[in-house]
């Protein structure tokens, strides 16, 4: 099935809302993440959502180029081609792009999904992230207006953060930030709703203690509760259809418990990155130690070809984080509940 049309994706978000369940998002970098996500969602009969962050599109350029745009457009064209060869829909979307980027990165992929689309095609993205948590909220509304509109035009689903992310990612750091900022409150998601809905659909990030990365059991201080008062606050003035499509940033690390509570409060989306990088990277880690001899050409010897062809070690390493995307989707349970039917 190639990738959701945006029909199909608003799609997958209503059946999340309503069934109870989330989607993984995993964030790739190359073909070989893809295709490990592409058969975890497969193999778990979960719909998905694949996405490409500002680094990672710039590492998938190649040293030579480090353009983000330009990486994550060509691995977007490549998951297109690629998902025809499953029987799940798989969503298209990129991460953090602070208002800074939104010109050379969040920009140029619009216009690649306008060129697109005059050609006949549905959008190469269907959503996008602007991360206007580094601004105030009014400044952070105001763009995040403008960017709608645009995404609107395209039939394309923008996320948007009010509240802060705590943590480290893609080299933006808010780990100094003050604890209160790691909260998005009620006044928050009443002036993100009133600002954006009647503009078109959006995605939500709010924030309620979540930290990228992966922390000790008791190190992160989530109040899921965050979410339910601040849904209830746009609900009781506006009515249940106003619920709006949360989304969960820094689930690497989190307990079930905590993942499923917030699908209670209209959390449809959860990404996950740090969890999936250590699991692509251990299996490469223990092939290298077990190897060392094979790897590496010592005292005149030559090594053995087998262990140091990287196909050895990066099939084992996208199987793992197919097992560990799998996990994520009975957690998050969207496991067999794709809406595809060919």
């Amino acid at each position: 099935m190639p990738v959701a049309t945006p029909e199909q994706y608003a799609q997958m978000l209503d059946a999340a809302q309503k069934g109870g369940y989330a989607y993984p998002a995993i964030n790739i970098t190359s073909l070989t993440t893809a295709n490990g996500a592409l058969k975890a969602f497969a193999e778990a009969k979960s719909d998905g959502i694949i996405q490409v962050s500002t680094g990672g599109g710039q590492f998938a350029s190649g040293t030579a180029v480090g353009d983000a745009a330009f990486g994550a457009i060509v691995l977007a064209e490549a998951v297109h081609t690629l998902a025809e060869k499953y029987d799940i829909l798989v969503a298209l979307h990129t991460d953090h792009c602070h208002p800074e980027k939104v010109d050379s990165f969040l920009r140029p992929l619009l216009d690649a999904s306008r060129k697109r689309i005059a050609g006949g095609k549905g959008p190469l993205f269907q959503s996008h992230m602007f991360d206007g948590s580094v601004v105030d909220l009014d400044e952070n509304m105001k763009i995040s207006a403008e960017l709608l509109k645009e995404c609107v035009e395209l039939n394309i689903i923008l996320e948007i953060e009010a509240g802060c992310v705590g943590g480290e990612e893609d080299g933006h750091d808010t780990s100094g930030l003050p604890a209160e900022k790691l909260y998005t409150t009620p006044e928050d998601m009443m002036q993100v709703y009133e600002t954006l809905s009647p503009i078109g659909r959006f995605m939500f990030a709010a924030t309620f203690g979540n930290v990228h990365g992966s922390y000790k059991p008791g190190s992160v201080k989530l109040k899921p509760t965050i979410l339910r008062d601040g849904q209830k606050v746009v609900t009781d003035k506006y009515g249940p259809e106003a619920e709006m499509d949360l989304v969960f940033h820094g689930g690497s690390g989190t307990s079930p418990e905590d993942l499923q509570e917030t699908l209670d409060y209209g959390v449809v989306k959860m990404n996950i990155d740090t969890d999936t990088q250590y699991a692509f990277s251990r299996p490469i880690v223990t092939h290298m130690c077990e190897n060392i001899e094979g790897m590496l050409k010592i005292d005149g010897e030559v090594g053995n070809k087998k262990c140091y062809d990287p196909r050895s070690y990066l099939k084992k390493a996208e199987q793992s984080l197919c097992d560990r995307m799998k996990q994520a989707c009975d957690e998050l349970r969207s496991s067999g509940n794709s809406i595809y039917s060919s």
